[in-house]
C-alpha cells in the first residue's frame, strides 16, 4: 500500500474511526493500567453484548431510510415474558421460543403499519416503544423475577467457547453475517437502493414493502433474542428491563458513518464505531465517571455523528462551487 493510498483511507469516515479508536485505548491504558486484560476486555464487551448484537441489525434499518425506536421496549417485553413465564410454571426450554416469536410478532405488528399502511417509522416505532414497554411492565409489576435455571444464568455468565461467553460468539457470528448480507449480497443492494431513493427504487421494480418487512421482522426477532441474554446475564428481569438502550443503539450506528437519511453505511464502520463507545465507557467506567457523565458524553457523540458529516459535505460542496 501506498503512502498516497494509507492516506486517502485515513481521510475516509471509517479512517477517522480508526485513529479514534487507536487513540481511545492508547488513553485507557495510561489512565488504568488494568484495561488491557483480558478479563476486563471480555467485560467490556460482555456489559453491553446486548446493545452491540441490536446495533447491528438497526445498521440494516438506519441504512434503509428507516428506524426502530422500539428495540428496547422489544428486549424488555422478551426479558419480562421470560421471568413471567417461568416463575408461574412454564419450563424455560419452552419459554425460549415463545419469547422469539414475541420478539417477531411486534417486529411483524411494526412492518405492517410502515411498510403496508406507510406510516412513518419514526411514528411507529416510538407508539410501540411505549406500547410493549406498558406490556412488560404489566407482566412484572413491580416485582424483579428470578429464579431461573442454572443452565440458563450459565449462558449469561459463563464462558462457552473458551474465556468466551455465549453472547460474545453470537455477536461475532451475526457481525459476519450481517455484514455478507449488506455487502455481498443482492438483499444488501436492495436495502442500500431503497434507502438512497425508495421511489426509484419501486419504479425499477423492486419490491419496497417486502424489504422494509424483512427488516423489522429481523429487527424483532434479534431483539427477543438480546432480551433473553439479558435475563441470562443477570438472572432476573424488571420492568424497565434495558430501559433507554436505543439511546447507545442508534448512537453506535450513526457513529459508524451510517447516514440518518439513508443509503450510505457500511458494517465496518460501525464495528468501529462499536469499539469505540465500548472503549469510552469501559474507560470513564475504570476511571470512576458517573453513569450520567458517561450517558451525557453519548449524546455529545450522537449529535456530532450527525452534524460532522453533513458539515463535511457543505464544505466539499462550497470547494466544488468555488472551483467552478
Amino acid at each position: 500500500m501506498t503512502k498516497s493510498t494509507l492516506l486517502a483511507r485515513l481521510k475516509t469516515w471509517e479512517g477517522m474511526l480508526l485513529v479514534l479508536f487507536l487513540l481511545t485505548l492508547v488513553a485507557n491504558s495510561i489512565l488504568a493500567p488494568e484495561f488491557l486484560t483480558l478479563q476486563n476486555q471480555i467485560n467490556l464487551f460482555q456489559l453491553s453484548i446486548e446493545k452491540i448484537i441490536v446495533a447491528l441489525v438497526m445498521t440494516l434499518i438506519i441504512i434503509n431510510a428507516e428506524i426502530d425506536l422500539s428495540v428496547a421496549s422489544v428486549m424488555g417485553l422478551s426479558a419480562c415474558a421470560f421471568g413471567y413465564m417461568v416463575t408461574n410454571g412454564v419450563p424455560a426450554l419452552a419459554a425460549i421460543p415463545i419469547c422469539l416469536a414475541i420478539g417477531l410478532l411486534a417486529g411483524l405488528i411494526n412492518a405492517l403499519l410502515i411498510a403496508r399502511f406507510g406510516i412513518p417509522s419514526l411514528v411507529v416505532t416510538l407508539a410501540m416503544l411505549i406500547g410493549f414497554r406498558g406490556f412488560a411492565r404489566v407482566l412484572v409489576k413491580d416485582q424483579s423475577l428470578g429464579d431461573f435455571p442454572q443452565w440458563f444464568t450459565n449462558l449469561g455468565q459463563k464462558a462457552f467457547l473458551g474465556p468466551l461467553p455465549l453472547s460474545l460468539v453470537l455477536f461475532v457470528v451475526l457481525a459476519i453475517a450481517i455484514g455478507i448480507l449488506l455487502h455481498r449480497t443482492g438483499f444488501g443492494r436492495q436495502v442500500l437502493v431503497i434507502g438512497s431513493n425508495a421511489d426509484v427504487a419501486r419504479f425499477s421494480g423492486l419490491n419496497v414493502a417486502r424489504v422494509k418487512m424483512t427488516l423489522f421482522l429481523m429487527s424483532g426477532f434479534i431483539a427477543a433474542l438480546a432480551g433473553l441474554l439479558y435475563a441470562a446475564r443477570l438472572a432476573s428481569v424488571r420492568g424497565d428491563a434495558a430501559n433507554g438502550f436505543e439511546l447507545d443503539i442508534i448512537t453506535m450506528v450513526l457513529l459508524g458513518g451510517v447516514s440518518i437519511f439513508g443509503g450510505k453505511g457500511s458494517m465496518p464502520g460501525v464495528i468501529l464505531s462499536i469499539l469505540i463507545i465500548l472503549n469510552l465507557r469501559n474507560g470513564m467506567g475504570l476511571a470512576n465517571i458517573t453513569g450520567h457523565i458517561q450517558t451525557g458524553v453519548i449524546g455529545i457523540l450522537l449529535i456530532a455523528s450527525v452534524l460532522l458529516p453533513n458539515l463535511a459535505s457543505d464544505w466539499r460542496n462550497r470547494r466544488s462551487a468555488k472551483a467552478a
